[in-house]
């Protein structure tokens, strides 16, 4: 079975939102296994465990969240270990043009980095989910899918 885990980082509780209906998605998808974890809990050891990693943070002056960041910079003790694996990423700003994008590139960067496999979405957010404030029904649906697709990437290179 493969496993997929679903970090984030939230103090106000909207990214957190956002990684449970991803993980809902995810669950809609039979034979993948669902972690979801603050990212504060996740050990880098860890990451070697999980065939798809999705992380999501807040957005913090147009980037990740440090907590997120250090967990990619302690990751550079696997480099080249997962290469091949499924990537992506997911946020929420405060307002329109909060930099919902930018963060989420930058973490898609860390993990194309890795050699991690990522997948855009031509008809929803195209890099991933991402939310202003609240996760509203766009963004609600937007997740959901973007976890169906996420379990149905894993399924496809690892079955």
């Amino acid at each position: 079975m493969a496993k997929i885990l679903v970090a984030y980082y939230s103090v106000s509780g909207h990214t957190k939102r956002m990684a449970e209906l991803i993980a809902e998605g995810i669950k809609k998808e039979e034979t993948v296994d669902v972690a979801l974890r603050n990212v504060e809990e996740v050990k880098v050891d860890e990451l070697l465990d999980y065939q798809c990693i999705v992380i999501g943070s807040p957005v913090y002056y147009g980037s990740m969240a440090s907590p997120i960041k250090k967990l990619f910079d302690e990751s550079v003790k696997f480099h080249t270990k997962l290469d091949g694996r499924v990537g992506g990423a997911f946020a929420s700003s405060a307002n329109i043009g909060g930099g919902n994008e930018t963060t989420i590139l930058d973490i898609l960067n860390a993990m194309l980095i890795h050699g991690m496999i990522v997948q855009g979405d031509p008809k929803g957010d195209h890099y991933g989910p991402v939310s202003i404030g609240a996760p509203d029904e766009r963004s609600q649906k937007q997740c959901l899918r973007y976890g169906e697709r996420m379990a149905r990437l894993v399924k496809k290179i690892f079955f």
